[in-house]
């Protein structure tokens, strides 16, 4: 069913009743986005909140000298927007898009408001959320600024083990915030010692 993995990820973190599932299917859209296809790019409005039922994305900025810096990669079972576009209702700081052809369940803002006012527990889930969301970056954050290149890549593979598979060398790069040439020099010495 459509919408199994979306309820899956919800009732990880809490229980809804018939009533309180069924009314927030009746607000998801689906959207299918192509290959390096834009979700949402920075200086439009956000809108929607959105779920990855089927394919990878990314989220990343771009400094005044055009270079792009790479946030988060969000695949299937995980959330993803700009979300200081979506909550404060102006444009996005970033740009969000798919690096594979992806489906997607939106939330619009408005029935995503509307959502959290009319069935509270809605409120504890993208609390939760949030705050996973939060201490993942803040973690990302430090082991940026403290950890030697090497030590960051392989933390990145032991916590998103189908990332480096899934995703080009340029990209996992950008997120860890080394040249591709130091990636390829990292995942050659660790070849050679495993």
């Amino acid at each position: 069913m459509m919408y199994d993995l979306i309820l899956k990820n919800i009732a990880d973190h809490i229980t809804l009743s018939n009533e309180e599932r069924d009314y927030f299917i009746s607000i998801l859209k689906n959207k299918s986005l192509r290959r390096k296809q834009y979700l949402v790019q920075a200086g439009d409005p956000c809108r929607y909140e959105c779920f990855i039922t089927k394919g990878c994305l990314r989220q990343y900025y771009v400094d005044e000298a055009g270079q792009e810096h790479i946030l988060m990669f969000a695949e299937e079972g995980w959330w993803i927007s700009d979300m200081f576009g979506f909550v404060s209702g102006k444009v996005a700081l970033t740009n969000v898009d798919a690096l594979e052809d992806a489906e997607l369940l939106l939330i619009e803002k408005t029935a995503f408001d509307k959502l959290l006012l009319q069935y509270p527990v809605f409120e504890r889930f993208f609390r939760i959320k949030l705050q996973r969301a939060f201490i993942s970056h803040q973690r990302r954050l430090i082991e940026n600024m403290s950890l030697p290149a090497d030590q960051r890549y392989c933390n990145f593979v032991e916590r998103y083990p189908s990332f480096e598979q899934r995703l080009p060398l340029k990209q996992i790069a950008s997120f860890l915030g080394i040249t591709p040439e130091s990636l390829s020099r990292i995942r050659s010495q660790r070849a050679k010692n495993s």
